[in-house]
């Protein structure tokens, strides 16, 4: 009997926890500072880089069936599956960045902002890339995924270098810095990655309700 595909990226992402969780550990034996930025900013460089590869990893078992005996239509169960990739990716990038922020010692809201920066940039890149994977091509997935999780680091990047850190190395919560150097970007990656989410949705299905030639 042929295993289901969510069982199947189960299996696919446990490397990816177990590799995460396992890297954490040597971090026990860094000591940021109070000027952490350097340490914050390659650290969240690589849970972007788990989460993509994650997905790249993962999407192409959502082009099988899932749920098929809930009765369900085909929009519904395409939309069923791209969300369960999306909360997979989330959910180990999530886990894996509680794991390494502790380890490196961060001041408990810089942790806080990095499981936020984490996972959102973890939702948006994998939306966006199962949507364009399922629209157009791996390839494009593989590049419209990089470049939003280049821009989101960047943004993060951009407002603690213009912000600074607080005593200890805190997050200074600076509201009009947020509108203006992360919120805006945060706000773009949300709309392109429900956006072409939804296109990825209508292509898939549309490509499997295409009626075959007759010979």
């Amino acid at each position: 009997m042929t295993m289901p595909p969510i069982e199947r990226a189960l299996l696919r992402a446990i490397p990816f926890l177990v590799g995460g969780l396992l890297a954490s550990l040597p971090l026990l034996l860094v000591t940021p500072g109070e000027e952490p930025l350097g340490w914050f900013i390659a650290q969240l460089v690589v849970l972007v880089a788990i989460a993509h590869a994650m997905t790249i990893t993962l999407m192409n078992l959502g082009d099988e069936p899932w749920f098929v005996g809930m009765g369900r239509s085909p929009t519904v169960r395409s939309i069923a599956s791209g969300v369960g990739l999306v909360v997979l990716v989330t959910g180990t990038v999530g886990l894996i960045t509680l794991a390494s922020s502790a380890a490196l010692g961060f001041d408990p809201s810089l942790q806080y902002l990095q499981l936020l920066s984490a996972l959102d940039i973890a939702w948006a890149g994998a939306a966006l890339t199962i949507g364009v994977y399922r629209a157009f091509s791996w390839s494009w997935a593989l590049f419209a995924g990089s470049v939003l999780g280049v821009v989101c680091v960047w943004s993060i990047w951009n407002y603690l270098t213009n912000v600074g850190f607080g005593p200890a190395g805190s997050w200074i919560v600076s509201g009009p810095d947020l509108a203006r150097y992360v919120i805006p970007f945060d706000i773009i990656a949300a709309v392109m990655a429900v956006v072409f989410f939804l296109v990825g949705v209508r292509s898939q299905v549309q490509a499997t309700e295409q009626p075959s030639p007759q010979s």
